[in-house]
């Protein structure tokens, strides 16, 4: 994941460093030359990548910026990569005119439940979000949306948040669940870490309300340990964001990957794999069978760690409901492999 202009967003959300509003030391740069990201990608892929994604700090992409951001798609298409952007806001015309360009997946979180929403953002609304949402799905791009834990919020705005995701018109393709990263000079700085259990948790019941999608573990993986990061795969994390930074923030280095997933007997989607089937294009897990084929010898106790959605979140059920009942599709869904 690639910032091709970074800082300066008018937004308060306070969690985000690149706000204006807010003094984190970030350093300020405006859209990148369209070779410069080129060349991130063709690094990317030789990598072992197969999805590039490029985010711009916007509460909204001005026209002739998106006419260069759309040149961007172009040349990471024609790497044979496929492409994601988050680039704030979209209108339904900005919308198509990306699909057109050949964007793939357009990304755009929630962050939190609809309740808890206003206490981390006052600059959009949550139906703007889901506005830009459906202009997404509209346009025919695939929806990679999801959220960040830990902002302070209750175990019932997780599952309000799940629910609100695994109730839109389709599942995202992608679901990116994010632990917040404090930074210093933000709101969230100081807020209470979140206790490791309720991530893998968090991650549990998002792979069981929506099967098919991709649940990436996203944003806040350099402070985890390899053993978290392994529960996570185990609870049906089945993705990654690969490279030594989201955005503005850190992650584990490439070779640091690549060495837990040999440890672990996982083995990333082909990019051959992932062009004949764009939704399973992400550097992905294939699955807990395959990735651990001795898990219930070595974990024997890991349904009483993760036991159900019902067990992990009381309220789920009342909540949500039978998965067959409330989200028809899902019970004929398989976990990408």
């Amino acid at each position: 994941m690639l910032s091709i202009k970074t800082g300066a967003c008018p937004e308060d959300c306070a969690y985000c460093p690149q706000s204006v509003r807010f003094d984190t030391g970030l350093e300020v740069s405006e859209l990148m030359e369209i070779d410069a990201v080129a060349a991130r990608a063709r690094a990317a892929k030789d990598s072992g990548a197969t999805r590039f994604c490029m985010g711009a700090a916007y509460r909204s992409p001005k026209q002739k910026d998106l006419r260069k951001v759309i040149a961007m798609i172009s040349e990471v298409k024609a790497l044979g990569l496929e492409t994601c952007a988050t680039l704030g806001m979209i209108t339904c015309d900005q919308a198509s005119e990306l699909k057109a360009a050949g964007l793939d997946f357009y990304n755009h979180n929630l962050d939190t439940s609809s309740q808890y929403y206003g206490k981390i953002i006052s600059t959009r609304t949550y139906q703007d979000r889901l506005d830009t949402l459906q202009a997404v799905r509209d346009a025919g791009m695939k929806v990679c949306c999801g959220g960040i834990v830990g902002m302070g919020e209750e175990a019932q705005d997780r599952v309000a948040l799940l629910h609100t995701l695994a109730t839109l018109p389709e599942h995202p393709q992608s679901v990116p669940i994010n632990q917040l990263v404090r930074v210093a000079g933000t709101p969230l700085a100081d807020c209470a870490p979140l206790d490791p259990f309720d991530f893998v948790r968090t991650i549990a019941v998002a792979r069981t309300l929506m099967p098919a999608s991709h649940v990436r573990l996203s944003a806040g993986r350099a402070a985890m340990s390899d053993e978290l990061q392994a529960l996570c795969f185990m609870a049906g994390a089945n993705s990654i964001f690969y490279g030594d930074k989201l955005l503005t923030t850190g992650n584990p280095d490439t070779d640091h990957d690549q060495r837990l997933f040999r440890r672990l007997k996982i083995v990333a989607e082909s990019p051959r794999h992932a062009t004949e089937s764009p939704v399973r294009a992400a550097t992905s897990i294939p699955s807990a069978a395959a990735s651990f084929p001795s898990a219930a010898a070595s974990f024997p106790s890991a349904a009483a760690l993760i036991p159900s959605a019902a067990t992990s979140f009381p309220k789920a059920v009342e909540s949500i409901g039978p998965a067959p009942q409330s989200f028809p599709h899902a019970a004929g869904a398989t976990v990408a492999s």
